[in-house]
């Protein structure tokens, strides 16, 4: 899975900082007030695959100035966020073998976040005007919620599948191709889904815990879920290479941006962000396959106990 990301992926970062520099008078994303889903794309970049469950959005978040005790005050929604990490349990023994590589990849991973991409992120979420990040979250986020619905169906929830087929179709015709998101405000909101979760869902254990270079977290599970993703994106995007490896770059950089502010206060409050990262992840992931209502610890490896809620 590792080796999928290979060439292919410097390719896009360095895209990205390409696009960051060229984009300064341009266009880029969106994303709702720090919570979960935000969660998900700090824990893991990109959502939209199984690596982190991709956050795609609808609204824009403000930009904290200086990371501080008061940086809760500063960013709306980060009470939230607080509220998750308060529910972040410590990892089980034994889900975490490979521990030394994934350091090593961490820190690697790190270094690139520091000097290339968080830098492009950090570029586009200060020129870019809030509608227009805005209206390119709707569109990246609409591209997902087909995928979202696929994965819906595959997890037997029909009842949700319908709702998010309906999404998609009411932005797509009346939100200008998913420019707007006037499904939200007609009350069909979105459900994110990617197939590490519909592999969770049908009872396949996460494995071990993996940090994929420049990808992220993960485990085995969603590594192989991701990789099924990332054939989705490359199915829907254009098939021109230079246009595709623009859409995938916008498309990272998006996300990069969404978890501005959820990394901001990591880097204030975590003293190993490793252990931090990885537990988080895991936490987040276990209770995105359970739909918020994950067993004891004694059952988790059947997930048929829990709940579908329709």
């Amino acid at each position: 899975m590792a080796a999928c990301g290979g060439s292919r992926t410097v390719l896009t970062f360095c895209l990205v900082a390409v696009l960051g520099a060229g984009l300064s008078a341009g266009a880029a994303q969106a994303q709702t007030p720090i919570d979960p889903q935000a969660a998900d794309a700090a824990l893991g970049l990109d959502a939209s695959s199984g690596a982190a469950s991709g956050a795609t959005s609808s609204g824009a978040t403000p930009r904290a100035s200086s990371p501080g005790p008061s940086a809760t005050a500063q960013v709306p929604g980060m009470a939230a966020a607080m509220r998750f990490w308060g529910t972040v349990r410590p990892s089980l023994p034994g889900q975490d073998p490979f521990e030394r590589l994934n350091r090593a990849v961490f820190i690697f991973n790190g270094v690139v976040d520091h000097f290339v991409v968080k830098p492009v992120a950090e570029a586009y979420e200060a020129a870019v005007p809030k509608p227009v990040r805005t209206g390119v979250g709707n569109v990246l986020g609409n591209v997902s919620d087909a995928w979202s619905a696929v994965n819906l169906a595959l997890q037997g929830k029909g009842t949700r599948a319908a709702e998010m087929t309906m999404r998609v179709g009411l932005n797509t015709v009346f939100g200008l191709g998913g420019l707007l998101d006037i499904a939200s405000e007609a009350g069909l909101e979105r459900q994110s889904e990617d197939f590490g979760q519909t592999l969770g869902r049908w009872g396949v254990p996460p494995g071990p815990y993996l940090v994929l270079p420049l990808f992220g977290p993960s485990s085995v599970r969603d590594a192989v879920g991701f990789r099924l993703d990332t054939a989705y994106n490359s199915a829907v995007y254009p098939s021109d290479a230079p246009q595709r490896w623009r859409w995938t770059a916008l498309r990272l950089t998006d996300a990069r941006t969404d978890a501005l502010p959820f990394t901001r206060l990591l880097d204030t409050v975590a003293l190993d962000k490793y252990t931090f990262v990885r537990d988080a992840y895991l936490t987040r992931r276990r209770s995105l396959v359970y739909d918020g209502n994950p067993p004891p610890d004694d059952q988790d490896e059947l997930p048929v106990e829990a709940p579908v809620q329709e």
